[in-house]
């Protein structure tokens, strides 16, 4: 029998993360998500704790078959569904709508769902449901293939070394290139130390594969997280950020190709990444997946 229950707590986070390992396929292009992304969104400072409640579970006979989340706020919906189960689909999207649109200070609900390019008949659904295609908010994956062996050339900058989180953990350093590399003005704020203990608490969290840049002058000046998955032998390329004052010097390109190296020793072949960049475009990574962006809104009753 059929049944749908709220997310409760550290439970079902491991049998979604065991859920999500059975439903690879290979190029991801059913767009469910892959175990990493779960890992990194558990992880993510930006996660707004209090609606995990708000995750769904759809299970047969005690079985996991389905799950309906947002990624950090509410407002956006995801999809997660066992092939057998696509009938599904309909009443997952009707019950993001219920609980996982965001409400406007004007009562207005809002949603962006995330629907998988392949998957045409979802689409369809969304449409006819009065969702509106959004392509300005499109996710794209693109994958590098890792094979044995793989060993990219990582030339760096004489005075520049890369080091690993379980070699040098320093919050503080660690803090500085995130706060900067995503550009923002001026010094982190003291608390943001708080936030990269927080992107260290997956269980899933692997010290050795999260690298930064150091300058001679010992701040990190480069970072690149890495999550690997062994049982699909995958591995995802989440976050990367480089100090405005070192860009254009290759450290970039060193950090992440160093991940992935490290990944592809261990056994992944092939490497995830979330973005259409140029920059990985030129570390080879090539699109395989668009989640595509369907928005709708509903005035306040």
């Amino acid at each position: 029998m059929l049944t749908n229950r709220r997310f409760v707590g550290l439970d079902d986070y491991y049998a979604v993360s065991d859920f999500l390992e059975t439903l690879f396929q290979p190029g991801n292009r059913d767009g469910n998500w892959i175990r990493p992304i779960w890992s990194y969104m558990h992880s993510h400072p930006m996660l707004d704790w209090g609606m995990l409640g708000r995750i769904r579970l759809w299970e047969d006979e005690g079985r996991l078959v389905a799950v309906a989340h947002h990624e950090s706020v509410l407002g956006e919906a995801f999809f997660d569904v066992h092939p057998d189960y696509d009938r599904l689909k309909p009443e997952m999207l009707d019950y993001a709508c219920a609980d996982l649109a965001r409400v406007e200070p004007d009562g207005q609900r809002a949603l962006t769902a995330y629907i998988s390019e392949f998957d045409t008949a979802f689409a369809q659904h969304a449409a006819a449901r009065g969702f509106q295609r959004n392509p300005n908010a499109d996710r794209t994956m693109m994958m590098l293939e890792t094979p044995e062996g793989f060993a990219p050339d990582l030339k760096i900058r004489d005075g520049f070394r890369i080091t690993s989180l379980a070699e040098e953990n320093d919050l503080v350093k660690m803090d500085r290139v995130l706060w900067r590399g995503f550009n923002h003005p001026g010094e982190p704020p003291v608390m943001g130390v708080r936030d990269r203990r927080q992107m260290q608490s997956s269980p899933y969290f692997r010290h050795d594969l999260t690298l930064a840049a150091v300058a001679p002058n010992g701040d990190f000046v480069s970072f690149c997280g890495m999550w690997y998955e062994p049982s699909n032998r995958i591995a995802l390329v989440e976050p990367v950020a480089t100090d405005p004052d070192y860009r254009r010097l290759g450290l970039g390109r060193a950090v992440v190709l160093e991940g992935v190296r490290r990944c592809a020793a261990l056994g992944a072949r092939v490497a995830f990444v979330g973005s259409v960049q140029e920059f990985y475009r030129s570390l080879g990574f090539n699109p395989v997946m668009a989640q595509q962006a369907w928005t709708w809104a509903k005035a306040a009753d």
